[in-house]
């Protein structure tokens, strides 16, 4: 069961450039509706690194995960946080996660 200090913990795992197995998810404790919501199908873009999949270092064409950063969103919403506010003014999915990490440590 998810509560504030496990929350934290996860929100410290995530950093906006993941995605996480399914199994992962449970077995990190990821509350399973959350899993059902934001689990999808990602296809790799092989045009720029950044959009390449990797799984346990292999590259792969698909993947079906949570995306870190949108686990990041559920998680600080959770903790109590005004995700939208928090992450205003950050450039990137990165930068969106550490304001997150940051505005949690700030309550």
């Amino acid at each position: 069961m998810l509560n504030p200090i496990k929350a934290r913990m996860l929100l410290d795992k995530c950093t906006g450039d993941e995605i996480w197995p399914v199994d992962l998810c449970r077995e990190e404790g990821v509350p399973e509706a959350w899993i059902e919501e934001l689990a999808d199908s990602f296809e790799s873009g092989f045009q720029r690194e950044r959009h390449t999949i990797y799984y346990e270092e292999r590259v792969v064409n698909q993947f079906y995960g949570v995306q870190d950063l949108h686990l990041a969103y559920k998680l600080a919403e959770y903790l109590g946080v005004d995700v939208q506010a928090a992450i205003a003014t950050a450039l990137n999915r990165l930068a969106e996660v550490r304001a997150l990490k940051e505005a949690v440590e700030e309550l």
